[in-house]
């Protein structure tokens, strides 16, 4: 795979909407106040904003937060990445977005309808921002981008998946630059549905400081990153996309070595969807992989309740500890299902 370069950065989650890296803080869950719940329950959330008050002239009422937190990312990521639209080609420029859920908040407010008034009595307006794709349909019409537009939703390795995907289409002559997203929001549903299903961490049910435990507090939030060959234009790299995949099943091992050939990874960017990258010496995938030696960036819980989509959060919370230079992997891991393997340069 021909490098590709991240050369811009765009945020809307628990620590705001942001343009390039995060700041060194620490986010604690939210007490959930949005929504009736059955006693305490804590979540990473984003904090109410205007989306217009980020991006001037963006118009977002009638529009599923998700979408509207892709249209703020991807204008912030744009910002940060240097580029000035108007002196591209357009029709180059390809929207992959990577979700579990959707516009979860909008559909459940569509079927509600339909389940109190009968489906005459529903919102035609709602409904076609119950889809998948329409926040990936939203950044492309609002930055007037015709290149390639996809979006994903591939079982916990979503945002890998979209990362993959857009490098591809560089690497192959079909765009030459990639706005690439991943999020989801949490709604009362999700949140009740994660507890149904005993998969919530016990700090949700208090306010005590976190604790290594099973289970994970739910999220919520978009990241998107800015992706454009190397050296086609002069440009800051927060990090270069060397090569990747994922699979489901065993194997990991083998496949990463493959992929690195007889180098090792000088660091390695845990990024699970609540399934722990580095546990114990015995069990650690990163350990086995790298070797002791490794520098091993643990994931951290404001992310790893996002769903299938965190990847993109994930790296970009280990970007902003300045981990260093040099070849790093983004490992991912799905219990006995899986993984999602990203080999990195960092500059």
């Amino acid at each position: 795979m021909t490098a590709t370069q991240i050369t811009g950065i765009g945020s809307v989650t628990p620590f705001g909407p942001l343009a390039g890296l995060l700041p060194s803080i620490s986010i604690a869950p939210r007490v959930i106040t949005a929504w009736p719940t059955n006693g305490l329950r804590r979540a990473f959330l984003v904090e109410t904003f205007r989306p217009a008050a980020v991006v001037p002239g963006l118009k977002t009422r009638r529009l599923d937060r998700l979408s509207a937190w892709a249209l703020v990312s991807s204008s912030l990521a744009l910002q940060d990445a240097g580029v000035d639209l108007s002196q591209m080609d357009r029709s180059r420029i390809a929207v992959v977005f990577a979700t579990s859920f959707g516009c979860v908040e909008l559909t459940e407010a569509f079927y509600q309808s339909a389940n109190a008034n009968g489906w005459s009595g529903t919102d035609p307006i709602t409904f076609p921002e119950t889809l998948g794709n329409a926040p990936a349909a939203h950044v492309a019409l609002f930055h007037q981008l015709q290149g390639p537009n996809l979006t994903l939703s591939s079982k916990n390795f979503a945002a890998e998946s979209a990362l993959l995907q857009a490098a591809s289409l560089l690497r192959h002559g079909q765009a030459d630059m990639a706005v690439v997203l991943a999020g989801d929001t949490l709604t009362q549903a999700v949140y009740e549905w994660y507890e149904a299903a005993q998969m919530l961490a016990p700090a949700c049910f208090n306010e005590e400081p976190l604790t290594p435990s099973t289970g994970f507090i739910p999220g919520e939030g978009v990241v998107a990153m800015v992706l454009e060959p190397e050296g086609k234009r002069q440009a800051r790299s927060y990090a270069a996309l060397l090569g990747g995949r994922w699979a489901t099943g065993g194997g990991a091992q083998a496949y990463i070595h493959q992929l690195l050939g007889d180098g090792a990874p000088q660091r390695i960017i845990c990024a699970g969807n609540g399934e722990p990258c580095a546990s114990s010496s015995e069990t650690c995938p990163a350990l086995k992989i790298a070797g002791p030696d490794a520098v091993i960036l643990l994931q951290q819980p404001v992310a790893s309740g996002l769903a299938d989509a965190g990847a993109l959060f994930h790296l970009l919370l280990a970007l902003s500890q300045r981990p260093g230079s040099g070849e790093a992997l983004m490992l991912g891991a799905a219990g006995g299902s899986g993984f999602a393997v990203l080999h990195l340069e960092l500059p």
